[in-house]
């Protein structure tokens, strides 16, 4: 009998448990705005890219890009309940210059992030794998408080005109 009751304390405190797991989960909810950055390395040029990205249920998703076309870059993994991560990224060739061994426009490529966030932002460096590559890329993973407006798309042209407006000029 004495069994039962220890078994039944223990399902209880289980259960009760379950809503403080989901908080700690989470804790780094939300959306990010990454901003990727590649040093030159011969003839290849250094660049900057900024893109969206969401963290929900722990998990990171980012996206630059239209999937399978030149530059996509997709990033995604679970944080863990410190902050660090290792994130796994895919995407495309972008230019026939990029630098590595599969270097032509079009071809895929995936690289490991090891990343480390806190309650508002997080960083993270491209894992250099054998180091046959050469190029060091870094990760700033900034998050957009709850009440910011939706950051303009980077991927947009600055300079297209808007949209006319419909009856525009009459009264």
């Amino acid at each position: 009998m004495e069994i039962r009751r220890v078994f039944l304390f223990a399902a209880i405190a289980t259960l009760m448990l379950f809503p403080l797991a989901s908080v700690a989960g989470g804790r780094y909810d939300g959306s990010y705005i990454t901003h990727l950055a590649c040093v030159a390395h011969g003839e290849t040029p250094a660049y900057k890219w900024e893109f969206p990205s969401e963290v929900k249920d722990g998990n990171f998703h980012g996206q630059h890009g239209e999937e399978g076309g030149p530059g996509y870059l997709v990033i995604d993994g679970k944080i863990a309940d410190d902050g660090s991560s290792k994130l796994e990224s895919k995407g495309t060739v972008s230019h026939n210059n990029a630098d590595g061994v599969f270097a032509m426009k079009g071809n895929n490529y995936s690289y490991n992030i090891k990343a480390q966030f806190d309650d508002t932002k997080g960083t993270g460096t491209r894992d250099a794998g054998a180091g046959i590559l050469g190029r060091d890329w870094t990760f700033e993973f900034d998050k957009v408080p709850p009440d910011a407006k939706p950051a303009p798309n980077a991927d947009a042209k600055p300079d297209a005109s808007p949209a006319p407006t419909p009856n525009a000029g009459q009264k």
